[in-house]
């Protein structure tokens, strides 16, 4: 018998023990999709529902050994970047993705967890919009994040959005996916940007404090999708669908005693 071709996507992120972010969530994601995930894991963390009470970096060698190791193994179609934490690992992770050129690279600028812990050192975003954001085939920069980035105001309006969509072009990434997640009204607006049209995505906004990993659960959701052969539009958007159905099953679950999880599960249960 004939052996299968498993799609293969990578995550290359920090850890939560607590499972509902992170390297856990990215796994757990990949698996609803039928993906194989592989990790690179950037840095250890103590934290659950409730916050972030410490982190230990992994070293830069040993990222890199992580990497080459999968790399040179495994046929990975698609990477995602997660939490890096500091100047030196973000340039050491945009040098190590300038070794496999060909596989697309999905960027989380991840800064800020739920609980509203630093995730990012200050002095690292100069390294992500120099070396991080040209190696990106997409980036999923939230409303907060797409400020900083950008040094500008958050946006208000989807109009706001579209223009900071387009903005963050000027780093060298190949599209935008700009989350109105943290936006206010009905809905929750994301602006897709490909360099050449606007694509908005509208769900409605899922009332829940249960939003833990949405960030993680919706860039490994495009990654796992990219990995399957989807074309990048196609893999926002189902990824999208995803993330607001696992935001749904996830508002009736009671984990920890603060923001819980998403429900990744939701898919296998519908399976």
């Amino acid at each position: 018998m004939a052996a299968e071709t498993v799609p293969i996507a990578l995550t290359i992120a920090g850890s939560d023990p607590s499972g509902g972010a992170g390297i856990q969530a990215d796994l757990k994601t990949f698996s609803a999709f039928g993906v194989y995930g592989a990790t690179v894991i950037t840095a250890l963390t103590a934290q659950n529902t409730l916050g972030v009470t410490g982190v230990f970096p992994i070293s830069l060698d040993f990222i890199a050994a992580q990497f080459r190791s999968v790399v040179s193994d495994l046929d990975v179609s698609a990477m995602k970047t997660g939490m890096l934490g500091d100047a030196a690992t973000v340039e050491t992770v945009a040098r190590l993705l300038a070794e496999a050129p060909a596989v697309p690279v999905i960027v989380d600028p991840v800064m800020v967890a739920t609980s509203g812990d630093v995730l990012l050192a200050p002095d690292a975003i100069d390294a992500v919009r120099g070396a991080l954001l040209p190696r990106a085939r997409l980036i999923t920069p939230n409303i907060p994040e797409a400020s900083r980035l950008l040094d500008g105001p958050l946006a208000e309006t989807e109009a706001d959005m579209r223009v900071q969509a387009e903005s963050l072009m000027k780093f060298g990434c190949a599209a935008v996916l700009l989350k109105g997640g943290h936006g206010a009204g009905e809905e929750a607006v994301d602006v897709f940007f490909d360099g050449q049209e606007h694509h908005v995505l509208r769900r409605p906004r899922v009332a829940t404090r249960n939003s833990h990993g949405t960030g993680c659960t919706l860039s490994a959701a495009i990654a796992a999708g990219l990995a399957q052969g989807q074309p990048m539009r196609e893999a926002v958007e189902y990824a999208k669908g995803f993330v607001w159905h696992a935001l749904f099953a996830g508002a009736q679950m009671q984990i920890g005693k603060g923001n819980g999880p998403v429900d990744h599960n939701f898919a296998l249960r519908k399976a």
